[in-house]
């Protein structure tokens, strides 16, 4: 039954006289109703403010609610829901930006969605103002009441109340949030819910036209590819899954349009004319426009795969045997299909590949085995492992844990840094010796490599080698590094198979498998084996505490042992946050905090009494203890008590425990403590300084530090001003350091005395903006990138794109309550801050300092 017979139309004059539908993307009308099987759908609203639109299928329409906090699992908690207009059965589908202007203008996304079963008579409870119900969504079960508080509107209608139901699903709120662990949408899903879904309706998608989830779209010009994690154990539902053999060869794109195809690594390197014949080969396929997503291997003589001779092809030219299987389809004759769950943009791609065959072109099939035999096969082949991927996962365009890697041993990219000479009848080389960049962008030193060559390869290998002869040592340091070694320039990669890794991390048991010429050098850091698979949404009674997992976005589980007093206090008049939110923060934020934390010494700033009390700056432990706080060298800074390091989320969770909002680090590791590597200038406004000329005075510093040839990175500051940082090669001390950042603020204050000065004081500062280079100075702390701020609204700290300077609204743009709006990014605006790191000499010269 459609919804717009004339009872639903007329329950939706009010919808419509609110919008203007050639404005907004919101649906004007449309949806079929299912009395049988009522739809629910509820979705984070950023309005004016955060929200959440609560709507159940009733009577040919969505009953709508705007709740504010969100639902909770707590039976004690009696969340307020302001009844709003009916919308139509189609707005379940949208997630999206209502453009400002509009009514409802902000971001949309799907936060749940499912099925609700009425307990009692719905539309009776709808007259009578209480509903009784289970839900059965993603994120949204058990038993729920709606109940309308009558006499309570003020004259405008009254609002009622979400209540959770005393079931085996119930939660005390101290223990779980759901809107704080499970903060995203589920648009990505299959339609209904797993857990009340057979696996085998996710792979069904219609025989013509796009799947559901397909949104019309140009086909875009670049397009990263979706990576998977390292993990060492197989997922926890393994019929969620689906599994691929993981090909030993290169990862591989095509961008196909008017067919014409062009061949792209996952760096972006177009390799088009690197291979000429697998080019030909999808012209004749004549495929439609799309981006394919696959890997190009070069099958052995005794293996399906040989990733040695792979890399000779290239060398050769010889690369008319390569084979190209496709796994993936996240773009297809001019619609976006990154939302269609996999297991349907797969059974697309299957059709595709099944009308235009070729035989160096093949689908990449799944195995409907259990994956202990389909793991212990691939390793007997010889092939590096298993894909594990979610059946009703999304296609993003990052590294996600809807992807797993299981390998049959351990293997990992290294920068070549050097060889050693070969013994006996040995010819070329010895061994290579192997690196891998660490966070502040150091080679370090982690073993060597000496079997796994042929004659041809020792040959192929020392030609390269001499090729990038370098006089002195790339890695920073290392011990047990040979003494008669050759060293290299850091630009050549290899794979490497090892057995096992010692505790001072050197490989043992080492294997060569060849140079990768796809991936760049400077992006070789050791990848982290996460060691417990994600968790999946709530599908079932949940547990007293899970991990929580390595996305940032997926979860804010708090460990069980983390007792944390007075929860509901109020921290921040503003905006209503409670310590448990700040607490349920920091647990969202954590793995995105750690990388700009880890290893170095820290401060923080206490809050007992909230942001409006009385605020404590704490260097060290004194009569505290907290969980994953941990005190370093008193070397480091002699003369005081040991100053303190963040070991890791626990860290930041017990830290907030205890009245901590802010966190701020140093511009130096503790393990060189002594060397900055980086230095940082807050922009600090003055009175009457507007945002615009802090917006322009970031611009303006940047640009002279590129006139220095320095990289500026930006981060909000999460109060007034912006941060500008620039990593640095540690390789100074401090006071020139400081020196020479004070040397830059100064010059940009006497070229531009109208917009900076170089003094600090309330009274030098009217009107212009303070270039704030103390933070330079040995035991000087800035606020960290995603650290909340003691001041009304807690605003945070955010790694931004230069070209989103022009959009940001302040310094404190994103705040607690917002951030969610911010996970997707993370720190891929800092992407390449680990390989920037810049030696000062040269910049220092240029611009006539002498440290």
């Amino acid at each position: 039954m459609a919804n717009d017979r004339p009872a639903a139309r007329d329950a939706l004059k009010t919808y419509r006289a609110k919008r203007r539908f050639d404005a907004t993307p919101e649906p004007a009308e449309g949806g079929v109703a299912n009395e049988n099987e009522r739809a629910f759908v509820i979705q984070k609203h950023w309005a004016t403010r955060l929200h959440y639109d609560f709507r159940l299928e009733l009577e040919g329409t969505m009953k709508s609610w705007a709740v504010p906090k969100g639902p909770s699992y707590d039976p004690h908690d009696k969340r307020m829901a302001m009844p709003t207009e009916d919308h139509p059965i189609s707005y379940n589908r949208f997630e999206g930006t209502i453009p400002a202007g509009n009514y409802g203008a902000g971001k949309v996304i799907i936060w749940d969605k499912g099925t609700w079963v009425p307990l009692e008579d719905p539309h009776k409870g709808w007259r009578d103002g209480k509903l009784k119900f289970e839900m059965r969504g993603h994120k949204m079960r058990g038993h729920w009441t709606l109940v309308r508080m009558k006499g309570r509107g003020n004259g405008r209608e009254d609002p009622w109340l979400l209540i959770k139901e005393r079931d085996a699903f119930a939660r005390p709120a101290s223990e779980f949030s759901v809107v704080d662990e499970m903060p995203d949408s589920v648009q990505r899903l299959a339609d209904k819910p797993k857990s009340v879904t057979p696996p085998s309706a996710a792979e069904a998608a219609p025989t013509d036209g796009p799947p559901a989830g397909a949104v019309k779209a140009k086909l875009p010009e670049k397009l990263s590819p979706q990576l998977a994690v390292l993990v060492d154990a197989p997922p926890a539902q393994p019929e969620d899954w689906v599994f691929e053999i993981k090909f030993d060869g290169y990862r591989m794109l095509a961008r196909v349009e008017n067919h014409e195809p062009r061949l792209v690594t996952r760096n972006g390197n177009d390799w088009s004319s690197r291979l000429p014949g697998l080019m030909e080969a999808l012209r004749s396929m004549e495929l439609p426009d799309g981006w394919y997503d696959g890997e190009i291997i070069l099958p052995g003589a005794d293996t399906p795969a040989d990733f040695q001779a792979l890399q000779g092809a290239f060398e050769s030219s010889q690369t008319d045997r390569i084979v190209y299987y496709l796994f993936d389809l996240p773009y297809c004759a001019g619609h976006d299909l990154r939302a269609v769950p996999l297991a349907q943009r797969r059974e697309v791609l299957r059709r595709i590949l099944q009308r235009q065959s070729h035989e160096n072109v093949r689908y990449s099939e799944v195995f409907d085995v259990p994956l202990d035999r389909m793991l212990a096969s691939a390793c007997q082949l010889g092939l590096e492992g298993v894909i594990a991927k979610r059946r009703d996962s999304a296609y993003v365009c990052r590294r996600s844990s809807d992807w797993l890697k299981l390998k049959c041993a351990h293997r990992q990219e290294f920068v070549i840094g050097g060889w050693t000479d070969p013994k006996g009848s040995r010819t070329g080389i010895g061994s290579l010796l192997l690196g891998v960049h660490e966070d502040d962008g150091t080679l370090r030193y982690a073993g060597n490599v000496g079997t796994g060559f042929n004659e041809r390869t020792l040959r192929d290998v020392r030609k390269r080698l001499d090729e990038f002869a370098a006089a002195k040592s790339p890695f920073d340091a290392g011990s047990g590094i040979p003494r008669a070694a050759h060293w290299v320039k850091p630009e050549l990669v290899c794979e490497v198979s090892y057995g096992a890794m010692t505790r001072d991390g050197k490989v043992r048991h080492s294997v060569f498998h060849g140079l990768r010429s796809d991936k760049p050098a400077g992006e070789i850091s050791m990848e982290q084996v996460q060691h417990e698979p994600p968790p999946d949404t709530l599908a079932a009674p949940a547990k007293k505490t899970r991990k929580a997992a390595a996305a940032p976005a997926a979860s804010a589980t708090l460990p069980a042992s983390l007792r944390v007093s007075n929860p509901d206090r109020v921290i921040d008049a503003e905006s209503g946050l409670t310590k448990i939110a700040l607490v349920r923060y920091y647990a969202l934020v954590a793995p995105l905090m750690m990388g700009h934390l880890l290893n170095r010494p820290i401060a923080m700033v206490r809050a007992p009494d909230g942001v409006d009390g009385q605020l404590f700056f704490q260097k060290h432990l004194e009569r505290y203890k907290m969980a994953g706080v941990a005190q370093l060298d008193p070397a480091i800074f002699p003369g005081h008590p040991p100053m303190l390091e963040i070991l890791g989320p626990e860290g930041l969770l017990s830290a907030a425990q205890m009245n901590v909002i802010e966190f701020h680090t140093w511009n130096a590791k503790a393990k060189k403590a002594g060397q900055p590597d980086r230095m940082t200038f807050d922009l600090d406004p003055g009175d009457g300084v507007t945002w615009p000329q802090v917006q322009e005075a970031a611009q303006l510093v940047r640009t002279f530090l590129e006139e220095l040839q320095l990289p500026a990175f930006l981060k909000t500051s999460g109060g007034k001003g912006l941060h500008v940082v620039v990593p640095l090669k540690p390789q100074h001390g401090w006071d020139p350091v400081k020196d020479f950042s004070q040397a830059i603020v100064s010059h940009l204050a006497r070229t531009i005395p109208q917009r900076f000065v170089a003094k600090s004081g309330p009274k030098n500062r009217v009107g212009r903006i303070f270039i704030d280079y103390l933070r330079n100075g040995f035991g000087a702390t800035t606020a960290a990138a995603w650290s909340a701020r003691a001041r009304p609204g807690l605003g945070i700290s955010v790694p931004v794109r230069w070209d989103e300077l022009q959009g940001l609204k302040s310094g404190a743009h994103w705040t607690v309550a917002t951030v969610h709006q911010r996970l997707d990014e993370g720190n891929e605006p800092w992407a390449d801050y680990g390989r920037s790191a810049a030696a000062l000499g040269a910049a220092m010269k240029k611009l006539g300092f002498q440290p």
